[in-house]
């Protein structure tokens, strides 16, 4: 390792001759890595539970029994975790990707998470030439399986540009944005989920309220969507349930609760007011608290459904469901 006076020039490998390292095979990792797989990328993994790892290695993908395993044998690892005291324990430490990774080599970082972890990461290896990128992803787990995952990119516009090939296998190449510099991937995708949350608490309380003072469901959804009032989860997310009774359990309410609550550290570190963005947290850790932390990240439109007792369902003329 050189001085850390002194900054190492390492030209990274064509993206097309990368062999991929990924950490964490969950409900979106687990359709991430197959569509890596299936555009020839050969694969390294790591998992806490190995046998997530089965179909990937029936497939040729080999087995790493460390992050730091994984780095050694790959020329990008990808983090897709929980929290970021996850990412900051699998980078770290004595088996952790630092101590694995080359000189040079490349981290994508696809998990929801904020700044710091990177920030430090940067900080301490700023000697060592590493390529790193923040690049979390919305789409939810069907995204993940069938490869349109809208990936938002914070770091280097020539990394982001060389590391296309390896996003475009999990993402919608449309929707693979470069948003700015290290970080800013981060914040964006901690604004998106913030956003939308607020929208399912808001839609929740007006369908609610509309359908307790005797307006038929279906009516109501029409006349907002043909009102400037429309929006994407009115139109178009919300008929899970409506139509359903889908909570979305692919991604559950702790995690929502977890994204809620780094979008308000966010808000809190730049000095922004987040009153309604509070509130919307509240109102998703009393659902938490009520139904379980596997409960679907939709629960909360649950919650007013047992206050008015009516189930929000569009039945066949569009009626809701006493």
């Amino acid at each position: 390792m050189t001085s850390p006076s002194h900054t190492i020039d390492v030209p990274p490998p064509d993206a097309h001759q990368l062999t991929i390292g990924f950490i964490g095979l969950g409900n979106m990792g687990s359709g991430m890595t197959r569509n890596l797989q299936a555009a020839g990328f050969p694969l390294v993994v790591n998992d806490i539970r190995r046998e997530s790892a089965d179909a990937l290695l029936a497939g040729g993908a080999q087995w790493a029994d460390t992050p730091a395993a994984v780095a050694a044998a790959s020329d990008v690892v990808i983090t897709m975790l929980p929290t970021p005291r996850h990412v900051d324990a699998v980078v770290n430490g004595s088996t952790g990707i630092l101590a694995g990774i080359a000189d040079g080599g490349t981290w994508i970082d696809m998990s929801t998470s904020v700044p710091e972890v990177a920030n430090q990461v940067r900080a301490t290896t700023a000697h060592r030439a590493l390529h790193i990128l923040d690049a979390p992803v919305s789409g939810m787990s069907v995204g993940a399986a069938n490869g349109m995952l809208q990936i938002f990119v914070g770091g280097d516009a020539a990394d982001v540009a060389r590391l296309r090939p390896v996003l475009e296998a999990m993402g919608d190449a449309e929707r693979i944005l470069h948003v700015g510099g290290h970080g800013a991937g981060y914040a964006v995708k901690l604004m998106i989920n913030q956003l939308w949350f607020s929208h399912l608490v808001a839609t929740a309380e007006v369908l609610s309220i509309g359908v307790k003072a005797g307006v038929d469901l279906g009516v109501l959804r029409e006349s907002l969507i043909a009102s400037p009032a429309n929006s994407n989860f009115i139109q178009s997310d919300v008929l899970s349930i409506l139509e359903h009774g889908d909570y979305d359990e692919g991604f559950a309410i702790a995690l929502a609760c977890k994204d809620l609550g780094l979008s308000i550290d966010l808000a809190r570190s730049v000095g922004v007011p987040a009153e309604v963005s509070g509130l919307v947290e509240q109102i998703y850790r009393r659902a938490r608290a009520q139904y379980g932390d596997l409960a679907g990240e939709m629960t909360p439109v649950k919650l007013y459904e047992d206050l008015i007792g009516v189930e929000l369902r569009l039945a066949d003329r569009g009626e809701a469901v006493a």
